[in-house]
C-alpha cells in the first residue's frame, strides 16, 4: 500500500475550491495516483523527479520515492499560470525594469 502524503501548499489551495465538482476530481485524480503513481507526465529541467498530471483546469504535482513507498503531493495551481513556474521566466522578470544603454 503506498502511503500519501500532501504538502501545505496543497492544502492550502485544496481548501480554497469552492466547486466540490471539481473538488471531486482531484480526489479521485489523487486515488488513480496512488493505484499507479507514474500515471503522470514525468517533469524535466528544474522540476525533474516530480509527476505532473492533469485535473481541468488545474495540474496536480507529485512526487514519488519508489523506495519509501511515499506520494507527495506538492502543488495545485491552474493551467494559465504553469508558465510562471520556469525558472527561466523568473530571471526575465527580474530584469523586466532593466534598461540596456
Amino acid at each position: 500500500m503506498v502511503e500519501i502524503r500532501f504538502d501545505k501548499k496543497f492544502a492550502q489551495i485544496f481548501s480554497k475550491i469552492k466547486d466540490d465538482f471539481t473538488k471531486q476530481k482531484i480526489v479521485k485524480q489523487i486515488k488513480k495516483i496512488s493505484e499507479n503513481p507514474e500515471i503522470g507526465k514525468p517533469m524535466k529541467f528544474s522540476r525533474k523527479g516530480t509527476r505532473e498530471l492533469y485535473v481541468s483546469p488545474f495540474r496536480l504535482s507529485y512526487e514519488f520515492f519508489k523506495e519509501k513507498n511515499i506520494i507527495y503531493i506538492l502543488d495545485l495551481y491552474h493551467k494559465d499560470k504553469q508558465c510562471l513556474k520556469s525558472p527561466i521566466l523568473n530571471i526575465f522578470e527580474r530584469f523586466k525594469y532593466c534598461y540596456i544603454y
